[in-house]
């Protein structure tokens, strides 16, 4: 099926935009990692206040920490802008940071996970807490050829610059969302692959499930890929220590397996769900609050 040709002014715009997205990789990458991280994450601190998911994110990080006071509230939240502008700068530097374990606290259950992955498969799930980012490329700098699923951008010309950063830590490729990537990521795991997933974001077609005291639509993809395959699900945690390093943390979900496919994927959801509210509350700081996570 041909594409249609992008609008004259679209695609202008488009282009405008990646222009501008190649400036900034060249600054980031002339920068170094380090550099790069620090003055992202002042700038982010500085100019993310007014921008309207900072309101959103006080609002929602109340209602689920209540019993944090407001001063305690606002230095967290200076803290996850700080968190969320080195992110991005470090998105640019994976290579280089992944390339250096020494930046990282990796415990034996990582690696314990790592192997049990190699001799069957398995199902990785991370939330965007610390740097999300490097939770995949971690696992290919440990020996562990991934998948990763991903939203594509509206940009094609800023999608074709951002793959290139990315694709080179999942060996078994970066996969769009939809039906097509669900089954081809069902045979890769049935046939020992490890798919990897951002599975805190908001879901409508997913399941309802508790998070923070609410219910809140939930990815029950991780969940249907363990159980239909027959895999360990891992959860994995990439959380900041001092600037651009890290402690890596991961726990295994266990996969309900009663029999009763919808009872079974309702439990692991939730199993995933409680596993993040208990690495948010421990670092509120490290989450990105500002999304909406919650139905209205």
């Amino acid at each position: 099926m041909t594409t249609p040709p992008l609008p004259p002014a679209r695609l202008a715009r488009f282009r405008l935009e990646a222009l501008g997205f190649r400036a900034m990789a060249g600054l980031i990458h002339a920068l170094g990692p380090d550099r790069a991280s620090a003055l992202s994450g002042a700038m982010w601190r500085k100019a993310a206040p007014f921008n309207k998911r900072h309101a959103r994110a006080r609002e929602q990080m109340a209602a689920s920490l209540p019993e944090i006071d407001a001063a305690t509230r606002e230095r967290h939240l200076d803290a996850m802008w700080d968190n969320l502008g080195r992110t991005t700068a470090e998105a640019f530097h994976i290579g280089a940071l992944t390339a250096d374990l020494d930046r990282f606290r990796i415990g034996e259950e990582t690696r314990e996970a790592v192997a049990a992955a190699k001799a069957r498969g398995a199902v990785f799930v991370s939330l965007h807490q610390g740097n999300w980012e490097l939770a995949a490329p971690l696992l290919h700098r440990l020996g562990l050829p991934v998948a990763g699923v991903y939203q594509r951008l509206q940009n094609p010309f800023v999608e074709a610059e951002a793959s290139k950063l990315r694709l080179p830590f999942y060996r078994l490729g970066l996969h769009s969302k939809g039906h097509d990537t669900a089954r081809h990521l069902l045979r890769m795991v049935g046939q020992g692959g490890t798919v990897t997933i951002m599975a805190d974001l908001r879901d409508l077609t997913g399941l309802a499930v508790p998070f923070f005291g609410r219910p809140a639509p939930s990815t029950l993809f991780p969940a249907l890929l363990a159980r239909g395959r027959d895999v360990p699900l891992f959860a994995g945690m990439v959380l900041r220590e001092t600037g651009a390093t890290f402690r890596v943390r991961t726990v295994e979900i266990p996969v309900a397996r009663s029999g009763d496919r919808d009872a079974d994927l309702l439990e692991t959801t939730a199993r995933i769900q409680a596993c993040f509210e208990q690495s948010i509350r421990e670092r509120p700081e490290q989450w990105m609050w500002g999304h909406r996570r919650w139905a209205k």
